[in-house]
C-alpha cells in the first residue's frame, strides 16, 4: 500500500483501488447543531478548536452529580426555562434543557433554541473591537471623536467606552427623557445623533475615566465604531468573523429578518415582554444564542487563534480599582481578582425576561452557561457552581 500525502488531500493506493479522501476541517461536540443559513457561507475559513482534554470518568461523575443537584433545586423547582450547560476543558460535564420556547406550547427548548443573552452580547462587541486594535485597524486609546468629529465629549476614548468608565448616561433612559417618539425604534445612530444634538438637555453626564459607571450606551457606540471601520454592519461582521468560522450556527444579532426564529421572553409571572422602542439597538444586547454556541466562543477564546495572549490579557486587565473588593470590570467583561491571584472572568445578562449567565474560569478551564427567557433569579445563583472548580469564596449577589 502506498500513502500519498497532498494538501488537503490523501492518496491511497491498493491494488487495483485508489482512495481519494479529502480531509474537512471542522468543529465538533457533543452534539451536532442543526443546520442554518451560516452553514451556507463555503467561502469563510473555519477555527479549529482544541479536542477536550481527558477527564477521569470518576471525576467527571462526580462534577454532573452536583450540577443536577444544584439544577434541581435551584432550576427545575423554580419553572426554569431554558439551557444550561458546564464544561471543563472542552467536555460537556452537564447539559440540562427545560421548558417551551414559547410557553406552554409545543416547541420544546433544545440544544439549537437560541435565547437572547442580552448584555452577554458585549462580550462580542468587546472583542470585536479588540481583534480592530490587534489588526491595527484602530487604536483603543483614541477618541471616540477621532471616528466620528461632532462627537463632543472631550476626553472619552475608544478604552473608555470598553471599560464602562465614559460618564455617559444610559440611552435606554436618555431617550424618552428626551422627548423620542415611542411610537417610533430607536437605532444606534438616533443614540449617537442625541448624544451631539441635545448634550445640553442631558442629565448626568460625568467627566470620563474618573469612576466605573454601567452604561449600555458605551456598547451601542462601539457597535457604531465596528461598523464606521469595517463598512459593514455590525450584525455582518459579526456573522462573517465569529457565528460562521466557529460554527455558532443557532447565533445571530437581531433583525426584523429574524423575528420568525426569535423566542419573545416572560416575566417570572409568565406574562410576555412587550416589544418597546429601543428594543432594536445592538452593541449592548440583541445577540440570541444557545449555551452549545456559547461554549464554542468560549473555547476559542482559551486559543490564540483569534484573538492573542496579549490582547486577552488587555481584555481581563481590572480597570476600576477607586474602590476596594474582589469585583471589577475589564474590557467587555466582568471579573472577580481574588488576594491569592485567582482570577474568574464572566458576564451576566438581563432584558426584558431574558437572562443569562456566562462564567468563566480561566485557571481552572472551567465554564458554566445558563441561559433563559423566563425571567428566574435563580440563574443568577450558578456563580455557586464556581466552587466545585476552585476553593470557595463568597460574593455579593449581582445582577445586571
Amino acid at each position: 500500500m502506498k500513502l500519498l500525502k497532498t494538501k488537503g488531500f490523501r492518496l491511497i493506493i491498493l491494488p487495483g483501488i485508489l482512495i481519494i479522501s479529502i480531509t474537512i476541517l471542522f468543529i465538533s461536540y457533543k452534539k451536532s447543531c442543526s443546520t442554518s443559513n451560516n452553514t451556507a457561507d463555503t467561502s469563510f475559513h473555519s477555527f479549529e478548536l482544541p479536542a477536550p482534554a481527558f477527564i477521569d470518568g470518576s471525576v467527571k461523575n462526580r462534577l454532573s452529580d452536583y450540577c443536577n443537584n444544584w439544577y434541581d433545586q435551584f432550576l427545575q423547582r423554580s419553572e426554569f426555562n431554558g439551557g444550561m450547560i458546564v464544561a471543563q476543558q472542552g467536555n460537556i460535564i452537564f447539559e440540562k434543557y427545560n421548558g417551551s420556547a414559547h410557553l406552554h406550547s409545543i416547541d420544546v427548548v433544545n440544544a439549537n433554541t437560541p435565547f437572547h443573552i442580552a448584555s452577554v452580547s458585549k462580550t462580542f462587541t468587546a472583542m470585536a473591537v479588540l481583534k480592530l486594535w490587534q489588526d491595527n485597524k484602530i487604536n483603543i486609546d483614541d477618541l471616540f471623536s477621532k471616528y466620528f468629529p461632532n462627537f463632543n465629549y472631550p476626553g472619552i476614548t475608544i478604552r473608555s467606552l470598553l471599560s464602562q468608565r465614559s460618564g455617559l448616561p444610559n440611552y435606554v433612559y436618555f431617550m424618552d427623557e428626551l422627548g423620542w417618539d415611542k411610537k417610533k425604534y430607536v437605532t444606534n445612530n438616533d443614540i449617537l445623533n442625541y448624544l451631539i444634538n441635545r448634550k445640553a438637555d442631558l442629565k448626568n453626564v460625568e467627566r470620563p475615566n474618573t469612576h466605573f459607571n454601567y452604561c449600555n450606551t458605551n456598547y451601542a457606540l462601539l457597535a457604531l465604531l465596528i461598523e464606521k471601520v469595517t463598512q459593514t454592519s455590525y450584525p455582518e461582521y459579526l456573522r462573517k468573523t465569529i457565528f460562521v468560522p466557529l460554527g455558532m450556527n443557532n447565533t445571530f444579532v437581531y433583525s426584523d429578518k429574524d423575528s420568525a426564529k426569535t423566542n419573545p421572553s416572560y416575566d417570572w409571572k409568565g406574562r410576555e415582554a412587550a416589544f418597546i422602542d429601543v428594543d432594536k439597538v445592538y452593541g449592548d444586547k440583541n445577540i440570541f444564542s444557545t449555551p452549545q454556541d456559547l461554549l464554542k466562543w468560549d473555547q476559542l477564546l482559551r486559543t490564540e487563534s483569534f484573538l492573542s495572549k496579549s490582547t486577552l490579557d488587555e481584555a481581563y486587565k481590572p480597570y476600576s480599582n477607586e474602590r476596594p473588593g474582589v469585583r471589577n470590570y475589564g474590557l467587555g467583561w466582568r471579573m472577580y481578582n481574588f488576594p491569592n491571584g485567582k482570577k474568574i472572568i464572566y458576564h451576566n445578562g438581563w432584558w426584558h425576561g431574558s437572562n443569562a449567565v456566562f462564567i468563566r474560569l480561566l485557571e481552572e478551564q472551567a465554564t458554566i452557561i445558563v441561559i433563559g427567557n423566563k425571567y428566574n433569579r435563580n440563574i443568577y445563583k450558578a456563580k455557586d457552581l464556581i466552587g466545585i472548580f476552585t476553593q470557595s469564596f463568597s460574593t455579593d449577589g449581582e445582577e445586571e
